[in-house]
C-alpha cells in the first residue's frame, strides 16, 4: 500500500477519485482473501471477513484524507510565499472571492489559523472522522 499512497497528500480528491480508491481497496482485499467476483460476495461481507482475518485497519480513503490534513497543517506553518502558493490566491483574487471554502467543517481561514498551532492541529487530525 505504501506505493499506492505515495504522494497522496498532493492529490486532488474528487468524488470520482474517491470511488476509484475504494474500488482499488476492494480489489486488493478480495485478492488477499482469495475471493473472486464469481463468488458474488458483497463489499460489506468482504470487509467483515477482512476484519476477522487481519487486525482492524483504516480504509484507504480515510488514510488519504488524514495524510492530506497532516500535510496541510505542515505546509501552513511554512513561509508566507509557501502559503500563497498553496492557497493559490493573490490580493486581486481576494477581492473577487465571495465565500470562503469549507474544509473539514471549518472555513479555510479558520483551518489555517488552527494549523499554525501544531499540537492543536495534530489533535484535530487525530480525532477527525474522515470516513466516507
Amino acid at each position: 500500500m505504501s506505493i499506492f499512497l505515495y504522494a497522496c497528500e498532493s492529490w486532488t480528491v474528487t468524488a470520482d477519485t474517491e470511488r476509484r480508491i475504494q474500488a482499488m481497496e476492494m480489489r486488493c482485499l478480495r485478492k488477499l482473501l482469495g475471493i473472486t467476483y464469481g463468488d458474488h460476495m458483497s463489499n460489506e461481507e468482504v470487509r467483515n471477513r477482512t476484519r476477522q482475518a487481519i487486525e482492524p485497519h483504516e480504509d484507504l480513503l480515510t488514510t488519504v484524507k488524514r495524510r492530506k490534513l497532516k500535510w496541510y497543517g505542515h505546509v501552513t506553518r511554512f513561509t508566507v510565499l509557501t502559503k500563497t502558493i498553496l492557497q493559490g490566491h493573490s490580493a486581486r483574487r481576494e477581492k473577487m472571492r465571495k465565500t470562503e471554502k469549507e474544509w473539514t467543517g471549518m472555513t479555510l481561514g479558520a483551518a489555517m489559523r488552527k494549523a499554525e498551532r501544531r499540537e492543536e492541529w495534530k489533535e484535530l487530525v487525530a480525532r477527525s472522522s474522515l470516513a466516507p
